[in-house]
């Protein structure tokens, strides 16, 4: 007797690769921007397994040490995988329109960020090619404006943001950031990093509250065709998920 033909929904499902397949795809993307990734994860193994063992050795457990110390290099080569290949995925958007919002994908639990600008101001309706962009996130610290493109369209979208958010959300910390290599700027590599060590000021229930009144705030609308996403295209680029090994 012949056997049933597959489901159609379960042959049109992709099996999702392994955790080994998956830090394989990982580091062979990375080894395309960052080619001495290889030496630095084996550096990093190297290193860690001559430290363990000298302090097994000190103590009369080499043997033991050596054990431990192979485990905890394979650990360091991985950390240190993982740090390379996140600065090589910021290098490939770095530049790019939505790059912004690419990195605040990567911010810890706890923050809401929009995925499309908030503001914008492009020189022609649709052409993002020089446009000028402000990201908003909202978390403990209160809400982070995030602008990228030219520096003076910039700060001037940055104010006005600034005065609607503070309209909806009197007394909640506003922090300005601008995005790129100027003195005042900050790197898309040091994004995240930056607006994670702001000092929290607001509870998780505060920022809920906050946040809907943000959802709900009218207004301006960035002068960007319905369902233009600016980032998409640097968050393929940017798997932050991968980057985890998730």
């Amino acid at each position: 007797m012949a056997k049933d033909a597959k489901d159609p929904q379960d042959a049109g499902t992709a099996k999702k690769p392994g955790r080994f397949a998956q830090l394989r795809q990982i580091f062979d993307a990375a080894r395309q921007v960052d080619p001495r990734i290889t030496w630095w994860m084996l550096g990093a193994f190297l290193v860690t397994v001559a430290v363990v063992t000298g302090i097994g050795a000190l103590l009369g457990h080499w043997l033991y040490a050596l054990f431990l110390g192979i485990l905890f290099g394979l650990l360091a080569a991985l950390v240190t995988m993982s740090r390379r290949a996140e600065k090589a995925a910021y290098r490939q958007i770095e530049g790019q329109v939505g790059a912004a919002s690419a990195a605040l994908t990567s911010l810890r639990r706890g923050w809401f960020y929009d995925r499309e600008p908030v503001a914008a101001d492009a020189q022609k309706p649709g052409d993002l090619s020089g446009a000028a962009l402000v990201y908003r996130a909202t978390g403990r610290p209160g809400i982070v404006l995030v602008g990228e493109g030219p520096r003076a369209r910039v700060a001037k979208l940055l104010a006005a943001e600034r005065k609607r958010v503070e309209r909806v959300a009197p007394g909640v910390p506003v922090t300005l950031v601008r995005v790129g290599d100027g003195d005042d700027e900050i790197p898309l590599t040091k994004l995240v990093g930056r607006v994670q060590r702001l000092k929290p000021v607001l509870t998780k229930d505060e920022v809920s509250v906050v946040n809907k009144r943000l959802k709900a705030l009218g207004g301006m609308r960035p002068p960007l065709p319905k369902g233009v996403d600016p980032s998409r295209a640097a968050k393929q680029r940017m798997d932050r998920r991968a980057l985890r090994g998730r």
